[in-house]
Parts: structure tokens; C-alpha cells; sequence
């Protein structure tokens, strides 16, 4: 498997064993605003099973992040969501409280936006961001050139950052 390239940065499948990383990342108040769900074993085995099935299925998925010394950052990557009534190839990002404010996720972004581009045919690849998550709409608009807004299904509002294909040169 082909994995995105970073200066600081290594990717790689998430594993079983990740799981205690994993929900100490998602533990903190900020992170628990942004994905409630996210706080116990059975979320985060889910977490991993779903991303094992997207790296069996399209050769990619959210691949957890550390430096190349080891250190674990968190996770990045490309997923298939449903934005807007269409299907949309999504980068994800997510740092662990302590590794916050280094520049991390848009390392990462950036290395999945070019991994995205080179190794399938999505001609947009996108960042869906809650309004309410302004370290995500920082990062996602300093990654993507273009940006709008769309409602789901439940009401809650979304802002969908994207970069098209003939523009993704980074």
C-alpha cells in the first residue's frame, strides 16, 4: 500500500493496538464538543474497523500519523462521505491535544490532498468542517482554494472546503 509523503510525518494503517491513542485523542473538552460519540472502547474499535474496511476497499482510508521518530500525532486522511446529497472524497484530520498548534494537520492535509490527486480519479477532494470548529475552518482554508455551505439532512449546517483537480497543484 502507498501511503502520502510529508517532510515531519509518517502515515500508516491504524491497528487494534492504536485504540488507547486513539480516545485519548478524542478525550480532551474541545475534541468532545466536535465528536461526542467519540468517547468510549466500542466508538473507537468501530473507528478502526471502518477505517481497516475503507484501506481494503480503496486502498486508502484515515491513516494514523506519528513522526518519524514514533511519536504519535494522531490521524489524516481520505474517505468517501455523502456532503450535499453527492459522494465526496474527504480529507479528515485530527492531532491529539499535546501535538497541537505545530502545524500538523495541514502537514498531513497536504500530503493527502497530493496522495488524493496522484493516486485516484476524484476531481475535487474535500474538508467537510462544522462552523463551530474554527482550528478545522483554519486549516481547511488555508489547504483548499474554494468553499461553500450546505445543510444535512439533520439541520445542522456544514462548510465543505474543496480543490478541484486541475487546481490541486500544492
Amino acid at each position: 500500500m502507498a501511503f502520502p509523503a510529508s517532510p515531519r510525518l509518517r502515515f500508516r494503517e491504524m491497528q487494534a493496538s492504536d485504540a488507547p491513542q486513539l480516545l485519548a485523542m478524542f478525550a480532551d473538552d474541545y475534541a468532545q464538543g466536535i465528536y461526542p460519540a467519540m468517547q468510549d472502547d466500542g466508538a473507537i474499535a468501530r473507528w478502526i474497523a471502518w477505517n481497516q474496511e475503507n484501506y481494503r476497499v480503496h486502498g486508502y482510508g484515515l491513516w494514523l500519523t506519528e513522526t518519524h521518530g514514533g511519536e504519535f500525532i494522531g490521524d489524516c486522511g481520505l474517505t468517501w462521505q455523502n456532503a450535499d446529497g453527492r459522494p465526496v472524497l474527504e480529507i479528515g484530520y485530527h492531532v491529539t491535544l499535546s501535538q497541537r498548534g505545530q502545524g500538523y494537520a495541514l502537514e498531513a492535509a497536504r500530503a493527502a490532498l497530493a496522495f488524493g490527486f496522484a493516486h485516484t480519479k476524484a476531481d475535487e477532494i474535500t474538508s467537510i468542517v462544522s462552523p463551530d470548529n474554527p482550528a478545522s475552518i483554519a486549516v481547511a482554508s488555508k489547504l483548499h482554494n474554494e468553499k461553500r455551505e450546505y445543510t444535512k439532512p439533520d439541520g445542522a449546517k456544514r462548510l465543505l472546503f474543496f480543490t478541484r483537480r486541475a487546481a490541486g497543484a500544492i
